[in-house]
């Protein structure tokens, strides 16, 4: 590999082993060029204060403020009991607001000597509250003098670089081994080709190292964002475009249907029309199955949008040409939904080999874990023989005594369950390898889908089927108002009354193995001091009181599958008014007769999770309801992400607001806080262009030279961006 020795140098030879120790252990940087990469999060200007009044509880925090006063003050204790313990409290200010800071013991004299009332100075510390004000316990602090000679030229110009910090290795001090560093810069290899750098205006890669970590202006903050910003767009995405041209390499054979196939017949009998949307999908598939290499699609499409009958048109279209097609389901549930569903839109053409069974028909079987081994050979046996031509199943169709015919097309549900192992293995079944159609029903703005799902080409069914119909929605404040939730248990009777059924969702199953994980608990859980609700004790607490009478159980992930899909059954058959469940109802539980859905603590749950959820109502001709009952106080952030899913039914608007709720670096894996994300200036909400232009750039690129042999630099940063975690992250989408 083309190395840059002086990049790659270990920061234990550069700043010593105790600092690169904390560095490589808190901040996951090990070389010289992770630490220029690790860039400022903000910056302070001398001249401007932070906002003390905006200071986030329980994080670490990094503040430049003045001090306005320092007392010291003695108190009695039991380890200094004759009134000799001491307490140093200073207050700062930035004119937002004030901030108290407290040393004690020995740990006060030099701040007593140093913090004067007018001294300026960077405090670093965890936010906590004491005697409902914010503090911080013995901060460590750097006083900004502006006149000796090292502040100067350590804080070079009037903007201080604050760095992502931890309690270990203060910001400053981050500041301190970047100077060190900092040099090194000037041999940082470029990995943007020339012709791009300067077609766009990019500033080249050691100029805007040095203005990130070291601005004059303003202006060199954004030149250099802009850069770096770029690097991360393109490295990312010349990764996938190789990853697509690869796949664009492997041979795969076509799969035309015939016109007077099973397709043409299922067709003929659908009992409506596509929506113009399906329409377009379908013909988008059907183009990529007639080609001699893979297709690798996404499906997008919201709940109830209608992609189990563009997936269902595909895998028809295949047998129609000879071939197999899989279904691959997330859990035993869903597979048996889906074999339910799809046997029942074909009718006597899923009854191939049988009596009654149409003149294009084939057989449509399932394949799950908990089924009995004579049913389980039978459906061994038609893959084997291609009797089958649809199999519909969960992770046991990807066991090694699974045996294809003629595997032709790979269908999997809900993409962000399967990892790249398991697709790989499926599509290792094959002859040739398999077409590949991807679904999900979780919204995914259109820049994470150019980054996560970034091997994949996207299409999208953004219009509702006819007879859908609207859902309703609204926050329930159950601690404000708790005469709102009794009025939500009657709004249950009433559509039960109707003949309709509900659904009561909660966080948590409620038997002792969950308590275990229950008891790691967020903020905003230890501010309420109460697990999560859960399903078998809410089941038993409705049934005996608001929902008395009527016919409640309960469904949760830990059930035996035969016992699940019993209660599914009788649910579905509408022998069950009230099904109180956890999330194992969130995708593909399909019950037109549902019309309204109670979440409780519904702050536990993500935007795209709700949304999903909320999409199992409003399935049938009856308008649809959803509940979302919190106890959160009204001005939270929990409470504005409620009142965000009840005010839209967009679900790519929610996923929006979704992402810009969470952490960007979660988009691609790296979701524990302190290690790093992949993407540390790019945002991918906010950069829809540099990606879109990225991608551009990087297919042409990536067509051009595959092997990228002209640009050895960019190579090199290809292979620090996939290191083994990356890659194997990206592949699994």
């Amino acid at each position: 590999m083309d190395c840059v020795p002086a990049l790659d140098e270990p920061l234990k030879k550069v700043l010593g082993p105790a600092t690169a120790k904390v560095m490589a252990e808190h901040l996951g940087l090990h070389t010289v060029g992770d630490l220029l990469h690790h860039y400022p999060r903000r910056y302070e200007e001398r001249g401007q204060l932070t906002h003390l009044a905006d200071l986030p509880m329980d994080e670490h925090v990094t503040v430049v403020a003045q001090v306005a006063d320092a007392r010291l003050h003695t108190f009695a204790s039991s380890r200094a009991p004759r009134g000799k313990g001491q307490r140093l409290e200073v207050t700062i200010t930035d004119g937002s607001g004030r901030l108290q800071l407290v040393f004690f013991g020995a740990g006060v004299h030099k701040p007593h000597k140093e913090l004067l009332p007018g001294t300026r100075a960077m405090f670093a510390g965890k936010v906590s509250i004491f005697n409902r004000r914010l503090q911080l316990a013995h901060p460590a602090y750097e006083l900004l003098r502006g006149d000796a000679e090292e502040t100067v030229e350590t804080w070079a110009g009037a903007l201080i670089p604050i760095y992502p910090a931890t309690a270990k290795l203060e910001s400053w001090k981050i500041g301190k081994a970047l100077q060190t560093v900092l040099p090194s810069a000037q041999e940082a290899a470029d990995p943007l080709p020339e012709s791009l750098r300067e077609g766009r205006g990019l500033v080249p890669l050691p100029e805007a190292l040095l203005k990130i970590h070291r601005p004059h202006t303003k202006a060199d903050i954004e030149e250099a964002r802009a850069r770096l910003k770029w690097d991360e767009a393109f490295v990312l995405q010349v990764a996938l475009a190789r990853r697509r041209y690869a796949d664009a390499q492997l041979p795969a054979v076509p799969r035309r249907p015939r016109p007077d196939g099973i397709l043409a017949a299922f067709d003929d009998r659908l009992p409506f029309t596509l929506t113009e949307g399906q329409r377009k999908v379908s013909e988008e598939i059907f183009a990529d199955l007639a080609t001699d290499h893979p297709m690798h699609r996404l499906l997008q499409g919201e709940v109830g949008s209608g992609k189990t009958m563009v997936a269902l048109r595909a895998m028809l279209a295949v047998v129609d040409a000879g071939g197999q097609a899989a279904m691959l389901a997330p859990t035993e549930v869903l597979a048996q939904q889906h074999h339910r569903s799809v046997t029942e839109m074909m009718g006597d053409l899923a009854q191939g080999g049988m009596l009654g069974g149409a003149e294009n028909a084939t057989k449509v079987v399932l394949l799950t874990g908990s089924m009995g081994a004579a049913a389980r050979r039978q459906a061994l046996l038609d893959l084997a023989t291609g009797e089958a031509g649809i199999v519909i199943g969960t992770h046991a169709l990807i066991e090694d005594k699974v045996q294809f015919h003629d595997l032709g097309l790979v269908v999997v549900d809900e993409q962000h369950r399967f990892g790249v192992e398991q697709r790989d293995a499926l599509r290792g079944k094959g002859k040739q390898p398999p077409h590949l159609l991807v679904m999900t029903a979780t919204p995914i703005p259109r820049t994470v889908a150019m980054t996560v799902f970034g091997d994949l080409e996207t299409s999208v069914l953004d219009q509702l089927p006819a007879g859908r119909s609207p859902i309703a929605s609204h926050v329930v404040p159950a601690a404000d108002k708790p005469h709102f939730l009794a009025r939500a248990w009657e709004r249950v009777r009433e559509e039960v009354e109707k003949g309709h059924q509900a659904y009561v969702v909660c966080p948590r199953i409620g038997d002792e193995e969950d308590g275990a994980k229950a008891r790691k608990k967020s903020p905003e859980d230890e501010a309420e001091k109460r697990p999560p609700l859960a399903v078998l004790d809410t089941a038993e607490q409705l049934a005996r009181g608001p929902l008395a009478g009527l016919r409640v159980e309960a469904l949760h992930g830990r059930m035996h599958p035969d016992d699940k899909d019993a209660v599914m059954r009788r649910f579905a058959a509408g022998e069950v008014d009230v099904l109180v469940a956890t999330t194992v109802i969130e995708v593909g539980v399909n019950v037109p007769n549902a019309t309204v859905m109670v979440i409780m603590d519904a702050d536990r749950f993500g935007v795209s999770q709700l949304h999903q959820l909320r999409g199992r109502v409003g399935r049938g001709s009856a308008p649809g309801l959803c509940l979302l009952v919190s106890e959160m106080p009204e001005a939270s952030a929990a409470r504005q992400r409620l009142n965000a899913v009840a005010s839209t039914l967009d679900g790519f608007e929610l996923s929006r607001i979704d992402l810009e709720q969470r952490r960007e670096g979660d988009v691609l894996g790296q979701a524990q806080s302190g290690t790093r994300s992949s993407l540390r200036m790019l945002a991918v909400i906010d950069d829809e262009e540099v990606i879109a232009e990225a991608r551009e750039e990087a297919t042409g690129i990536v067509a051009a030279d595959p092997e990228l042999e002209r640009l050895p630099a960019l190579r090199t940063a290809l292979d620090a961006l996939l290191d083994e975690e990356r890659e194997q992250y990206l592949e699994k989408g």
